[in-house]
């Protein structure tokens, strides 16, 4: 694990996936999940080059197929640590034989991670070293403590908007698919109460998220206040477990019908050659 720590938030990333691990406050209180296998062992995973599921797990480039895992394979592979201070450091991963199984593509991914105050900012870069358009998907995966360590019930937690999110909704199909059919919504006005029962069928997913911040934690705070950059959102849960991801995306899972050529997926970012893509989240704590 690679620390850094403002004194008022410590975090640890770990190389593999360069995946935020940790996040505690300065009297050392957990604010991420604590990934009882029972449920779910990930943390933070950045979600690249895909988010969700494609099509029969596999990607067609210039229609020639390669497999594809869910949420893509950053998550599983090691990252390079390129520089580490006391409270930012930067992570990089590159393509590789290893890579080019599933996405022949060159790119270089770098996740950086600077704490100051009570604010962690969180930034994924991809740039293109072709001289070839680079198709692409990014998202974010970070599951936050449910309930958090302050004492509020687990029922009082909620999540809200920045802006109303009332508006027709998607959701994940059984075998992992965005489904066009509108869902019914459970937000009130921008105010979203957490429960089990919201995710017996998955992920609640807005495409596109007016919003670009929420406060999730009890009305009376402590909260997390949570700021993305991403056009689509992502929450969920297992029932039961300690966590709920709030999960900023550029790019969704494939329609169930979608059997086209990976450039064209929904969601797809494009990158001309030489070019540079960003995409940051910010998580601070509030009292």
């Amino acid at each position: 694990m690679i620390r850094i720590s403002s004194g008022t938030l410590s975090a640890a990333i770990n190389p593999l996936g360069a995946e935020l691990s940790s996040l505690t406050d300065g009297e050392g209180r957990e604010l991420m999940t604590d990934a009882d296998p029972a449920f779910w062992t990930g943390r933070a995973p950045i979600l690249f080059p895909v988010v969700g599921r494609v099509r029969d797990d596999r990607i067609v480039v210039d229609g020639v197929p390669h497999p594809m895992p869910k949420h893509g394979f950053a998550r599983a592979m090691p990252f390079a640590l390129v520089e580490a201070g006391a409270a930012a450091a930067r992570f990089r991963l590159t393509d590789s034989e290893a890579t080019r199984v599933h996405y022949p593509f060159a790119f270089a991914l770098d996740l950086d991670f600077a704490l100051a105050g009570a604010t962690l900012t969180m930034t994924a870069t991809v740039t293109n070293p072709a001289g070839t358009p680079l198709p692409m998907s990014l998202g974010w995966h970070p599951a936050f403590a449910w309930p958090l360590p302050y004492g509020a019930a687990r029922a009082a937690h909620r999540l809200a908007f920045a802006m109303a999110e009332d508006g027709p909704m998607k959701r994940i199909t059984p075998a992992g698919y965005s489904t066009p059919r509108p869902a019914p919504n459970p937000v009130d006005g921008a105010v979203l109460p957490l429960a089990d029962a919201l995710f017996t069928d998955d992920a609640l997913v807005w495409d596109p998220v007016a919003s670009r911040a929420l406060r999730y934690g009890p009305a009376e705070g402590p909260w997390l206040d949570i700021g993305w950059d991403g056009p689509r959102l992502g929450v969920w849960t297992k029932p039961g477990a300690r966590y709920v991801c709030v999960e900023p995306w550029h790019g969704i899972a494939d329609p169930e019908d979608f059997a086209g050529d990976f450039a064209v997926k929904p969601g797809i970012v494009t990158l001309a050659p030489g070019a540079r893509w960003a995409s940051v989240m910010t998580i601070t704590l509030t009292r």
